[in-house]
């Protein structure tokens, strides 16, 4: 197991974050949800601990996990003379995990309400569902991280459970991060002590699905109860730690973070065709996705909105950014970065998570990987990524 510190003498807390490298593109096509569903047993008690969250209250602590498409994490915040009693809960829920019907068929039930109630009870709940599977032929980025539906969920059986639990939630499947008020040696020591003598298995490997090229635009047209129509567009772009994943999220900030970017003030302020326009990535390991995503001003077609759009594209396309504008998205991101790093807890997120990238070393140096973006790398990922024939563009209208 990897095992990292990070040692703050400034805060009396310590944090504890356990990162396994299994999400829900590990599901199997036919049962997705499983990686979630998972996530959901392990807070049902293990051997040793029947109960995770008293001890943990007891010990004055909060905890809580996530499951993406790539990862698995679980973190708890404490206070420092309580550190074992984290390491203990974490160790042998790794190890000792009751897997028992009762408690398997109690979670599948809290899972698919929760995919009735954020999925099909609210307006864009299945926004994810229908953009994904446009955006992907082939790769399992193709399902929401809840899973397609609830009867994929329903199908998942209590054996496909201990299977994925058995081969993935192994100590060699995972990083170890413990940050706060704590020394290395001792983190180490604790380290061994409580995950030293658990047993490593083979993670169960899974073939590497490459998304093929995008070669023509999709489009899809949805009609909801919702109350504005909204328009998602969707490009391709490089992953994570691909060298111009930088130069790629530079440009969903320049089009579209906060009231100052160039959407905003075009499409919403000046021309009112939005009500509100936002651009983002997704940040997947694998190739993810630039998404821009607007709510329609009343009056205004789906058509009219997406020409309105690729119009921008096209001027950050033809034009190099201005030093003054990209020394502003720069400062906004190292803005952020550093606030980021204002939370204990947010650290070893990060340290773990670019320890599952390849290099923890990248939380000191992609704020100066940033920084080293110019304003032609710009120019030219813009060039590559904003085609029509790398966009999925889907349309969600209202019934009225």
């Amino acid at each position: 197991m990897t095992v990292l510190v990070h040692e703050d003498r400034t805060t009396p807390m310590v944090a504890v974050n356990l990162l396994y490298k299994v999400g829900s593109k590990h599901d199997p096509c036919d049962k997705t949800g499983l990686a979630h569903l998972l996530e959901h047993m392990m807070f049902t008690g293990s051997s040793n601990a029947p109960d995770f969250d008293t001890p943990m209250q007891l010990a004055s602590g909060e905890n809580n996990a996530f499951t993406n498409k790539d990862i698995t994490n679980y973190y708890e915040l404490l206070p420092a003379e309580n550190l074992k009693t984290a390491l203990w809960l974490e160790s042998d829920r790794m190890q000792d995990l009751v897997l028992s019907k009762d408690a398997f068929l109690t979670q599948q039930s809290v899972v698919i309400e929760e995919f009735k109630e954020t999925c099909l009870n609210q307006p864009y709940g299945m926004v994810w569902h229908h953009l994904l599977d446009l955006a992907y032929q082939v790769h399992p980025y193709q399902w929401p991280t809840i899973g397609i539906n609830e009867q994929h969920i329903q199908k998942i059986g209590l054996e496909d459970l201990k299977n994925y639990y058995t081969h993935y939630y192994t100590p060699n499947n995972a990083i170890l991060t413990l940050g706060g008020n704590l020394s290395k040696d001792q983190s180490i020591a604790l380290a061994a002590e409580w995950f030293g003598d658990l047993d490593p298995m083979n993670p169960q490997t899974s073939e590497t699905i490459v998304e093929p090229n995008q070669r023509a635009m999709r489009f899809k047209e949805v009609h909801e109860d919702v109350p504005v129509d909204v328009l998602f567009l969707a490009f391709h772009m490089p992953g994570r730690i691909h060298s111009t994943y930088y130069a790629a999220d530079f440009i969903s900030d320049i089009l579209g973070n906060g009231k100052s970017s160039r959407l905003y003030q075009k499409l919403v302020l000046d021309r009112k065709i939005f009500l509100s326009i936002d651009a983002y990535v997704t940040g997947n390991t694998d190739p993810g996705l630039l998404i821009i995503e607007g709510k329609l001003a009343s009056g205004t077609t789906h058509e009219e909105a997406a020409n309105s759009i690729w119009e921008e594209l096209e001027r950050l396309k033809s034009k190099e950014i201005e030093s003054k504008e990209l020394s502003k998205i720069l400062n906004q991101m190292l803005s952020a970065v550093a606030f980021s790093n204002t939370s204990l807890l947010n650290n070893v997120m990060n340290l773990s998570f670019f320890e599952y990238l390849g290099d923890a070393n990248l939380v000191n140096s992609e704020p100066d990987v940033y920084g080293k973006v110019t304003p032609n790398e710009i120019q030219e990922v813009a060039n590559s990524i904003l085609q029509k024939a790398n966009c999925s563009q889907l349309n969600i209208k209202g019934n009225a």
